[in-house]
């Protein structure tokens, strides 16, 4: 059953029933692909993923100046809200699969696997050259990350939580396994590195 909590949702919901509207009525070759999260460093800097990688960045680009002034300190809202994370390459891979079989079909794309943002968080911090422990103080907005100095860098900021959060966000990719032998292939690791690689080489190259 389809249950959307944001005005996103409610639109692709419609998408979703209009598509197949099409394919039935009029015969179109047409899928609907039900995409889970999914990542890449071209993912918008509005975003929280990016968010949290320019937060990495702006921490090693302090250091790198000499730690001057105050530590750059990350806001973001619920720290425990799960999501189920893919690589953007994984799905567009599964796109394509859809768009090579002989009927049309409706596929969920996902991993499978729920992380929360918090896990985002250590991922981006200890980056090979960012190197960065994150040790945590206090509960839900009361929480702070701080440095293996104890120098903040990260705080919960109540007005970044979202009126109808969801916390957990899991999909269920089996049907995409069995009709088009897709299956994701790249870590949540590698994903999330592979965004702050990408940042890290803008920085430096603005910085130039």
């Amino acid at each position: 059953d389809f249950h959307p909590r944001s005005p996103y949702g409610t639109s692709k919901l419609a998408a979703y029933w209009h598509t197949v509207n099409m394919r039935e009525a009029f015969g179109l070759f047409a899928c609907n692909g039900i995409l889970f999260n999914h990542e890449s460093p071209r993912r918008g800097e509005d975003f929280v993923t990016q968010k949290i990688v320019r937060g990495a960045v702006a921490y090693k680009r302090w250091k790198e100046d000499g730690e001057k002034g105050e530590s750059p300190v990350l806001k973001l809202g619920n720290l425990e809200a799960k999501r189920d994370w893919g690589d953007a390459r994984d799905f567009v891979r599964g796109m394509w699969l859809a768009l090579q079989q002989e009927e049309p079909g409706d596929y969920v794309l996902a991993t499978g696997k729920a992380r929360s943002v918090r896990e985002f968080v250590e991922i981006a911090f200890r980056h090979p050259q960012i190197a960065a422990k994150i040790y945590w103080e206090g509960k839900g907005q009361d929480e702070i990350g701080r440095d293996e100095k104890g120098r903040k860098v990260l705080e919960v900021d109540p007005q970044f939580y979202r009126p109808s959060e969801v916390n957990v966000l899991l999909g269920d990719w089996t049907l995409a396994r069995e009709k088009l032998g897709w299956s994701p292939e790249i870590s949540f690791d590698n994903t999330v590195n592979d965004m702050v690689h990408s940042a890290l080489d803008r920085a430096t190259r603005e910085s130039i």
